[in-house]
């Protein structure tokens, strides 16, 4: 599963690590990405998107339905 929220669009942030010594090494920041199945009652199937925490929030404050149609709008699969 790829780190990428279908609903907002966020992905890793990259940068360094930076050790006592100052050391710097690669490193990645992962959103918080989750599998969430969701109930369509205008096409009567389910849906399963990879959303972030803030996709989840998005989801619970517009419905399933806008986000649905939005990401469709945008030219993604759902």
């Amino acid at each position: 599963m790829s780190a990428h929220c279908q609903v907002t669009g966020r992905k890793p942030g990259f940068g360094k690590s930076v050790s006592h010594s100052h050391t710097r090494t690669n490193r990645r920041w992962d959103p918080n990405i989750q599998k969430k199945t969701y109930y369509l009652p205008g096409e009567g199937r389910r849906v399963t998107l990879t959303v972030s925490a803030k996709g989840i929030k998005t989801i619970d404050r517009d419905g399933i339905e806008a986000v649905v149609a939005r990401i469709r709008a945008r030219g993604d699969k759902v």
